[in-house]
């Protein structure tokens, strides 16, 4: 009497462990994948004209945007060559948002004085409503806001010194 209750109470447990096993794989199997780009944000980008980013002039090209795996700071900006190899600027930016999200990569420029490439101003990566609106060393930020009339973003110059020798660095 007592084996066919055990042999019962066996196959009523194993029976509820096949269940859970199956109700954990459906679990899993409907979670969102992880990614890295999540995380870093990275994006690549093609641009068919010369634009200016903070520090530089970038030739038209493929890049890859992502941010810098950076304890201190979620809002550093990394644009590398489209094979990563090459990292053409480290770049300081603050948080920027919008209402509504889309399911691509925005980058929004800003208009220069004729003759000189547009600018970079934000980056949106699909579906976030936060970006990154990249920040000018003060040098050249004063030198816009004149050509421009307008007023850019700005942050001390040994700031952005030190932000990149911190990239360069890793």
């Amino acid at each position: 009497m007592f084996n066919n209750i055990n042999n019962v109470i066996r196959t009523h447990l194993r029976g509820k462990a096949l269940a859970l096993s199956c109700v954990a794989l459906l679990g899993c199997a409907l979670v969102p994948k992880a990614a890295a780009d999540e995380w870093d944000k990275k994006t690549v980008v093609t641009i068919s004209a010369p634009v200016e980013i903070p520090g530089k002039v970038l030739p038209s090209g493929t890049y890859v945007f992502k941010l810098m795996d950076s304890v201190s700071d979620r809002n550093i900006v990394q644009i590398f060559d489209q094979d990563e190899k090459r990292l053409y600027a480290t770049i300081l930016a603050i948080p920027n948002y919008r209402l509504q999200p889309t399911g691509k990569t925005v980058i929004h420029f800003e208009e220069r004085p004729a003759g000189t490439p547009e600018a970079i101003k934000e980056w949106f990566y699909p579906g976030d409503v936060s970006g990154e609106e990249l920040v000018y060393p003060r040098t050249r930020a004063v030198e816009l806001a004149k050509e421009t009339s307008q007023n850019t973003l700005s942050t001390p110059n040994q700031l952005t010194r030190n932000i990149t020798a911190q990239a360069n660095r890793q």
